[in-house]
């Protein structure tokens, strides 16, 4: 099964929303602040949705495991 760039992209997204939420509540707890937690939520979720595509994308054109 070839996967699609839109399928790579859903999934990166669906992803970082779950972890998103997860670093969000946890940078609550520790700090109490939700300015912060949301400053970092959302600088997290620039970075990780382009890491994890390209990272989802360099992995098709492996052949190992197919």
């Amino acid at each position: 099964m070839k996967a699609s760039r839109r399928r790579s992209l859903a999934k990166a997204i669906t992803w970082r929303i779950t972890g998103t939420a997860d670093t969000f509540v946890i940078t609550w707890i520790v700090t109490g602040k939700t300015s912060t937690a949301g400053l970092i939520a959302g600088t997290e979720v620039i970075t990780k949705v382009s890491l994890y595509y390209f990272h989802e994308r360099a992995w098709t054109k492996i052949k190992w495991g197919k």
